[in-house]
This record gives C-alpha cells, structure tokens and sequence, in this order.
C-alpha cells in the first residue's frame, strides 16, 4: 500500500493529510478536519489541478501589462504549456476585467481571462 502524506490547501487550517492508495485508488484519507480536505486529497492524488496566474502585453493601454488568469484550473502537467503560450500574446486597449485573452488555452477547454482594468492610453 502506497502512502502519500500532503498539506491541504482547501482551506485555511492546512491539515497534514495522509492518503492512502492501493493499485492507483485511493483507499482512504485521513488527518482532514472538513469535507474539502478530503476532496482535495482524492483530487490531488489521482487528478492534480491548478488555477495559473500570469501577465501578457497591451497595446495602446494606460499600462504596458495585464494581469491574467485561467478561468478554471488545468491539468498540473499543463502549466508550463499555458506559461509560454501566454508570453507572446499581446491584447489591443481598453481591457476588461473577464474578458477573454486567450480562448482554449494548450487544447485544455479553458479559456485565460482579464483580471484587471486596463483603459486606452491618453493622448
């Protein structure tokens, strides 16, 4: 039996969570003191996802740049993927926030959004 121990990130307290897994399956999860430690556990052994943050070019914006996210989370093994996927994009002012950036980000089915309002440059 193969035995993971992990620090939960589904809520503030950080529990340390031990899983416990046979043949690829979780078995059992112990050291959580809420439901999301559990889900969490199970996810992160079995499916491990994240939101990724990140910043791309504007041009004819009051800024140079605009603070990015995916709308959902991706695949962990997609991150770096995104990462150099976003570094050439370059967005036309004004930008709102949840706009979308980039659709499909990396064939994930998830779109990276706009987080923060960027106005057209005055002249």
């Amino acid at each position: 039996m193969e035995k993971r121990e992990l620090i939960c990130i589904g809520c503030p307290l950080g529990c340390m969570v031990t899983v416990e897994m046979e043949n690829g399956e979780v078995k059992s999860v112990t050291g959580n003191t809420c439901k999301r430690g559990e889900d969490y556990a199970h996810k992160e052994v079995t499916n491990p996802t994240r939101i990724v943050t990140s910043t791309v070019m504007v041009k004819g914006g009051s800024l140079d740049m605009v603070s990015v996210k995916t709308k959902n989370d991706i695949p962990k093994g997609k991150i770096f993927d995104c990462v150099r996927a976003l570094k050439g994009v370059c967005v036309e002012a004004p930008v709102h926030i949840g706009d979308v950036i980039v659709s499909d980000i990396c064939g994930t089915g998830v779109d990276v959004i706009a987080t923060k309002e960027i106005e057209e440059k005055r002249s």
